[in-house]
């Protein structure tokens, strides 16, 4: 069909209602439909040509969103480094240097993959595209679990911080304030990543403040001592090498600068949350990046100078911020009045809060990650779905659900959990930076000056696997092999799940065999007008391929010559891989209603009256039974029908892999009063035993 043309179908396609409210969905809706719509909003219209634009962030609110990840690491990450320097404090700076230096390494390599993969994906499409899908899936796991992660070490870091000021015997109520703040985060997400956002803004200013003045305060009041500090610092580093060596500082130095690995776990969720940016998206996310790199360098490297300045250590029941912070403003009063302690509470809860906000980046860059594995077929593909409110529901359900599993199993203890979190960020690092090295390397004939891009990658992968080295060698018997094994444990299953795919697709791909072996009559033969009165069948279908033409052919075997006309109907499921704008939207659409051109173009070879209809949306059956209600104003006397992929041994994961929209689809219409048949296919079969044959063969 040309795209100037305009048919009769098309304009029928046009006229089709787009439900918008819960009782078009659904006319059986009751309570609980008006619960769910009361906590997690109204459908979005899809037909809205602003909806993308009015959904993405841009920089600012991405900043908010995705940054907050990486920020809020300065809460635990020089915390866990500045304590392995406690005896030797001199080798702060050094520290200070390398930290600041590694985020900038990382954010610059990652703002030129934000540019070579404008699509999203990170290191999990870099390591797929340019090491391979093996090496892509490693890198997927490792995120995947990774995300996790984040969202357990951020909401179990909030929890430390606000016991920091409360009386100890409060401590024993964690596990109910994590479970809450996961389940809270899980709500809000599946109204939607904007409205999260903007919820959470305030706190993310509050936590900008609060350590503007922790951090320029503190170095201020120490300006004066630098010459005497900086003696200090010569000589502890002198006494240092006499009795240590330069092996054995390097060996402390080492450690530290591993031990604060957390510091730069939220680098990379801006080059996994490209969907969600307002365009142009490069450069938005690379001015995100931007944002995210400068505020995490010059707050962490910040606290570092601090906890050396104040000389901070340890203390029993409290972390190293508030420690510093109580060292810093303790004593401050105004009139008499105290208001040192204050500003420290309110800083500390400013660092909760934020923590609370930085596990987002798991809510967001999760799902989104799971709905580009599920694209490749290595997770369930229900897991691209969006729900109405166009947010990836199934993914965000698992990410709160692993969080919650996570912090239980660990106790919600801080330092075991991040033992277990920055293994597998540094593992997608290097994958990540060893890819872009070889890109370069493949294209160094494209780009003359490729030599200057492939230093920092080379210098990004030479800082990432030392620190995932170092991590896994120091931390494997305190929990890094935890993490090793759960994420070999998605691998694993990530692999079964793309052979049942496999495996069911090279089944499919026999049926395609049907399109080239049936005759059709000439194209100068006119197709047939339909007939309102006459038996219509109607055949739910989607892409034109043998599957669809297998249900069709199998109708004309159960019903030689009986069916009059024949409705091909489909949904345009709108899921994460083609939500990205209204342009893709509509060109999404258009190729279903080529598709099912195509089958109208087959019945109508076949000397059979046909004609199509489709729709738009999230859930293929909501839009299906509206479809159908119209259809049968149109054709009273219609069946529907459906095809079903049959095994020969049900199981409980062949449910959960191939949908049942059939089935559902088929309840759904005899409940308003239809008729509808389910038609197998046995296509799938076990070992040993033959599929069935095609029809007429």
């Amino acid at each position: 069909m040309e795209s100037g043309e305009s048919s009769e179908s098309d304009k029928k396609n046009d006229e089709a209602p787009e439900p918008e409210t819960p009782e078009d969905l659904n006319p059986s809706s009751g309570i609980t439909e008006r619960v769910k719509r009361a906590v997690l909003g109204a459908p979005r219209n899809l037909k809205d040509p602003k909806i993308f634009h009015s959904l993405s962030l841009v920089a600012f609110l991405a900043w908010v969103g995705l940054g907050a990840d990486g920020l809020s690491s300065s809460a635990y990450g020089p915390d866990e480094a500045f304590r392995e320097l406690v005896d030797h404090p001199y080798l702060a700076v050094a520290l200070v240097a390398a930290m600041m230096l590694t985020i900038f390494v990382i954010s610059y390599a990652y703002s030129q993959i934000i540019e070579h993969y404008p699509s999203g994906g990170g290191g999990y499409v870099v390591s797929s595209k340019l090491l391979g899908p093996k090496f892509g899936l490693v890198a997927g796991a490792a995120l995947l679990v990774d995300y996790v992660f984040t969202v357990s070490v951020s909401i179990a870091s909030a929890a430390d911080q606000v016991f920091s000021f409360l009386p100890a015997d409060l401590a024993s109520h964690k596990m109910e304030l994590v479970t809450v703040a996961i389940i809270l985060l899980a709500i809000l997400n599946l109204r939607g990543v904007k409205e999260s956002v903007k919820i959470l803004m305030p706190i993310f200013f509050l936590f900008l403040l609060t350590h503007a003045i922790l951090i320029f305060g503190g170095i201020g009041m120490h300006i004066g001592d630098t010459p005497q500090l900086a003696s200090e610092l010569k000589e502890g580093f002198d006494a240092g090498s006499s009795s240590l060596g330069f092996l054995g500082l390097l060996a402390i130095f080492l450690r530290a600068y591993t031990r604060g690995a957390g510091t730069y776990t939220g680098i990379e969720a801006v080059s996994n949350g490209m969907q969600i940016m307002r365009e142009p998206r490069v450069k938005t996310a690379k001015r995100t990046m931007a944002f995210m790199a400068i505020s995490l360098a010059l707050t962490a490297g910040g606290i570092l100078t601090c906890y050396l300045l104040f000389d901070v250590r340890p203390e029993e029941g409290k972390t190293m911020n508030a420690v510093l912070l109580e060292r810093f403003a303790g004593s401050w009063e105004i009139g008499g009045f105290a208001i040192g302690t204050p500003f420290v509470v309110l800083t500390l809860v400013a660092e909760a809060l934020l923590l609370f906000v930085a596990a987002q980046a798991g809510f967001i860059g999760g799902p989104q990650l799971m709905s580009n594995m599920a694209t490749d077929s290595w997770l369930p593909h229900r897991f691209a779905s969006l729900s109405d409110r166009l947010t990836m529901q199934n993914g965000v359900l698992l990410i709160a659900t692993a969080a919650l599993l996570t912090l239980y199993l660990t106790g919600g203890d801080t330092s075991v959990l991040i033992l277990m979190y920055s293994i597998n960020v540094f593992l997608t690092f290097s994958l990540s930076q060893a890819g872009m090295v070889r890109f370069w390397l493949i294209n160094r004939k494209k780009f003359p000056d490729w030599y200057r891009h492939i230093i920092i990658f080379v210098v990004g992968l030479l800082l990432c696997f030392t620190i995932l080295v170092v991590n896994i060698f120091e931390k494997f018997f305190e929990g890094g092999w935890i993490t090793l094994t759960l994420t070999g444990g998605v691998v694993l299953l990530c692999l079964m799940i793309k052979r049942r795919y496999r495996i069911a697709m090279s089944h499919l791909s026999r049926l395609d065999q049907v399109l080239t072996d049936i005759p059709t009559l000439p194209q100068e033969v006119p197709p047939p007008a339909l007939n309102p009165k006459a038996p219509t069948a109607v055949l739910l279908v989607s892409s034109f391929g043998g599957l669809g033409v297998h249900t069709f052919l199998s109708l004309q075997r159960l019903f030689p010559k009986h069916f009059k006309n024949f409705i091909f109907l489909s949904v345009n499921v709108v899921d994460a891989g083609n939500f990205k704008g209204s342009a893709e939207l509509d060109n999404a659409v258009a190729e279903t209603k080529r598709a099912l051109q195509k089958y109208v173009d087959f019945a109508h070879g076949l000397g059979l009256a046909a004609d199509f209809r489709t729709g738009v949306g999230t859930e293929v059956l909501d839009v299906a039974e509206i479809l159908a209600l119209e259809l049968v104003k149109e054709f009273p006397n219609t069946v529907f029908f459906a095809g079903k992929l049959v095994f020969q041994r049900e199981r409980w994961y062949q449910r959960f892999l191939h949908n049942e929209t059939a089935q559902q689809f088929q309840r759904r219409i005899q409940f308003a009063g239809l008729f509808s048949m389910v038609l197998p296919i046995r296509i799938f079969a076990d070992a040993g035993t033959k599929a069935a044959p095609l029809p007429g063969r």
